[in-house]
């Protein structure tokens, strides 16, 4: 049966979650056309926030089309994520469409395969309608540092949305689709989540296939989802994990998602960390009060030594510059991607293309990357980190042993404006410190919003569980921590 495409633009009441979707899907309420065309006028109303590097309209309505077709002929047939309308992060292999991380460097690279993850969702019925704006290579906390430009902040169009994966989460907070796929190399989905007030969970490591994703820092990237509600992510979280045989990263045990959840908790939290001299007043109260009402629903929460919070950071950028020196060098102008005209010797070549390819960020972290791993200091700096990087996560684990969840920030302070730290690069990199452990450890982290500053900004919390807990992680929230919007 040929359904038409919609003659007119119907003004929907946005869609916190994909279950009154399916519901009004199969009510015959609604078509995917129509929601399709919905999320692509809210796209043209919110392009000042600069969210989306492209937006695949055409080829998003015809799927839309073929996919209501296939529920009216076989409403038994269609799959888990029907309904379902993402976004994908530009580092993120889509076959047949550009993937350029957010650089110049390889900002027409048409990539000639899908990730397993993007694999996954399409084989489910799920309808990606673009690619999102990020920091270049996945390397920033602000998404200021992307060849495309900057992402603004929803709430605050002056400052950041969070990064790296700011794109994505101001995709999902502005209703321009209902979830998006985003990579966690240190925070990259969970702290964008907090500024932008949604949810953002990061994975364990090795529980979405890493292929199709380009790489920064191979053993801490992750994919992972940002959403307005924890069974949008449970259901993609369910499709997207398994192993995979085209990485061998990719975990062989199975995320349970049927978990039950937990009606009392016992939750770890660091004293160090919501007690620090500098985290923002109005965060650490928010975060008190939230634990508060944790504690008043029964959950036991207590304070556990944590010794290693000041060594994170300086272990974090040691390992994954390292990592990105190794990562990059590929792109040298000779394969494929961009390549300085004018050279007359291969080192020009090289050192030309590089040069004018990369932003200055990624050039700062690729020399300091490459320095690390060099003679004389491999032993001193990589080797040492990787020693600490072992400590962080055996006493991450270790509290596990005792403890359901681990309690953290997700940020010591609200999303600032827009270039107020590009010229402190280190106070950007500290903005990472509540994040980068779950990467360190390996464990999933689900970031989500528990109040809003004096002036409106949104501010997140984020639980931390045991590797592949992650059903737990979101049946917990989403039944004792977070009230959908």
């Amino acid at each position: 049966m040929q359904l038409p495409l919609p003659k007119r633009r119907i003004k929907l009441t946005p869609y916190p979650s994909l279950l009154p979707v399916r519901r009004d899907l199969m009510s015959g309420k609604l078509q995917l056309t129509t929601l399709v065309q919905q999320y692509l006028d809210n796209i043209a109303s919110t392009r000042h926030l600069n969210a989306y590097i492209e937006v695949f309209a055409t080829e998003a309505l015809a799927r839309a089309k073929a996919l209501d077709e296939k529920r009216l002929s076989d409403p038994e047939g269609i799959g888990p994520l029907h309904g379902m309308v993402i976004s994908i992060k530009d580092n993120i292999c889509y076959e047949g469409h550009i993937a350029s991380a957010g650089s110049r460097i390889i900002e027409n690279y048409t990539a000639i395969y899908s990730a397993t993850a993007i694999e996954r969702v399409l084989a489910a019925d799920a309808i990606i309608i673009g690619r999102t704006n990020c920091d270049e290579f996945g390397m920033g906390s602000t998404n200021e540092h992307s060849w495309y430009g900057p992402v603004r902040n929803p709430v605050d169009p002056e400052r950041i949305p969070g990064g790296s994966s700011g794109g994505a989460a101001v995709a999902v907070a502005t209703g321009t689709c209902l979830a998006a796929l985003g990579s966690d190399t240190g925070g990259s989905i969970r702290q964008p989540a907090a500024f932008c007030g949604i949810l953002g969970l990061k994975p364990t490591y090795g529980c979405i296939s890493r292929h199709g994703l380009i790489a920064y820092g191979s053993s801490f990237d992750q994919i992972g989802i940002l959403a307005q509600h924890t069974t949008d992510i449970e259901a993609l979280l369910e499709v997207m994990a398994g192993p995979d045989e085209f990485d061998a990263t990719a975990h062989e045990q199975q995320v349970d998602l049927g978990q039950p959840g937990i009606d009392k908790a016992k939750i770890a939290y660091f004293g160090t960390a919501f007690y620090h001299e500098r985290i923002d007043p109005e965060i650490q109260q928010e975060s008190l009060r939230f634990m508060e009402k944790l504690r008043a629903q029964g959950h036991e929460l207590v304070e556990v030594p944590f010794e290693y919070l000041d060594y994170i950071i300086p272990a974090y950028y040691v390992l994954t510059t390292a990592e990105a020196s190794s990562n990059l060098s590929r792109y040298d102008g000779v394969r494929f991607g961009y390549r300085a005209a004018g050279a007359t010797t291969l080192k020009e070549m090289y050192v030309r293309t590089r040069t004018e390819g990369f932003g200055k960020e990624v050039k700062r972290r690729i020399m300091l990357g490459t320095y690390v791993l060099s003679a004389g200091y491999y032993d001193a700096y990589y080797t040492k980190a990787q020693q600490v990087r072992r400590l962080i996560r055996d006493r991450t684990l270790e509290i596990l042993q005792d403890f359901d969840f681990i309690l953290m920030p997700v940020s010591p302070v609200p999303p600032w404006k827009l270039g107020e730290k590009t010229a402190d690069p280190v106070a950007n990199y500290l903005a990472d410190i509540y994040t980068v452990q779950a990467n360190m450890a390996g464990i999933p982290a689900l970031a989500f919003p528990v109040g809003k500053t004096s002036t409106g900004l949104p501010i997140g919390i984020q639980l931390m569980s045991k590797p592949f807990t992650e059903g737990q992680l979101l049946h917990f929230v989403g039944q004792h921590a977070y009230t959908t919007p």
